[in-house]
């Protein structure tokens, strides 16, 4: 009886051991507030205070691109752009986590280009991807400009778009070629800002282009983020000066989920449904954006502090779409 009762233990045995070769490990990392966490989880919110990332969330925030400016015979002002479309590049979106991005200019999102009304814009646009790209703005311009029809060859295609900058606001520009959901999944997207002729206020600006990825490829992002790299700016604040006018151009480019939202902590904005107007439309702190729907918030801090901005759809929020502002006196 003792010997059958040891061959039965022995066979439950190995059949609770692991038959696959890859070990399950623990990690241990460090949260935003402090806590110390194990998991053999998927860690969504690593405390990277330290990584570095090919994409730099901080350099994209305030960075403007003006163009190479001439005045034409007639006194207009004539910007031109390079932009360079690949496909074929892999960059760490969180950390450990690699994606197959495709670029404009190298970048998810791509140059934020700038403009003032009037002027008008030329594009170089060159293709050296694998796959027909275009890029369509956004805004008013002939048809020949859309971006639609007018595809671009792989390997070196070029085309050269040109319009009149307008009318002020913030503008999406993408890849339009179909299918055109895996063009702006992957990244072919960016940020067009034209400028009243006479200017907004002065004010801290900056560009939050808010964007999804689904690494798994099951039409449902794993990760959520302003400006590409998830959790960024939780763990580095946004530093921002008291009683300062700030200025953000938010841009919603997330696909497969319907809508999006931007909500501030501790203080209301001033909203301009896509910067069309220079009156406010209404004075919040949540606003909901469908995809390429964009707005201009402006507002200021009255108490130093640190203070969140999120989406208050609360998945995206616990899956990468979260930071703060660290107002300065």
């Amino acid at each position: 009886m003792a010997t059958s009762v040891g061959v039965l233990f022995v066979i439950f045995a190995l059949f609770m051991i692991p038959h696959n070769s890859t070990a399950v490990t623990e990690q241990t990392f460090v949260t935003h507030s402090g806590a110390i966490i194990s998991t053999t989880g998927e860690v969504l919110d690593p405390l990277y205070t330290e990584a570095t990332f090919e994409f730099d969330p901080d350099e994209f925030l305030r960075n403007f691109e003006y163009g190479r400016v001439t005045v034409q015979p007639d006194g207009t002002t004539l910007r031109e752009y390079t932009i360079v479309a690949r496909d074929d590049q892999i960059q760490e979106i969180a950390p450990g986590v690699f994606y197959n991005v495709w670029t404009f200019n190298g970048t998810v999102p791509g140059p934020t280009l700038r403009a003032t009304e009037g002027d008008v814009v030329r594009i170089h646009f060159i293709n050296q991807g694998s796959k027909q790209h275009t890029i369509h703005f956004h805004g008013i311009h002939p048809a020949e400009m859309d971006g639609v029809f007018e595809i671009v060859g792989p390997n070196g295609g070029q085309f050269i778009y040109e319009f009149e900058a307008g009318p002020i606001g913030v503008h999406p520009y993408h890849c339009h070629v179909m299918p055109l959901e895996e063009h702006i999944i992957h990244g072919l997207y960016g940020v067009f800002i034209v400028d009243p002729i006479n200017g907004r206020p002065p004010a801290d600006e900056m560009v939050m282009v808010l964007n999804g990825f689904d690494t798994d490829f099951d039409g449902e992002n794993n990760f959520y983020a302003a400006n590409t790299i998830p959790f960024y700016y939780q763990h580095h604040p946004i530093q921002i000066q008291l009683n300062e006018l700030i200025r953000v151009y938010a841009v919603n480019m997330v696909e497969f989920d319907p809508i999006n939202n931007f909500h501030l902590h501790g203080n209301l904005y001033h909203y301009y449904p896509t910067g069309t107007d220079t009156v406010p439309s209404t004075y919040t702190d949540m606003i909901t954006l469908s995809q390429t729907e964009r707005g201009i918030l402006e507002f200021y801090y009255s108490y130093p502090g640190q203070y969140i901005f999120h989406a208050h759809k609360v998945e995206f929020s616990e899956k990468g779409w979260v930071g703060t502002f660290l107002v300065l006196d």
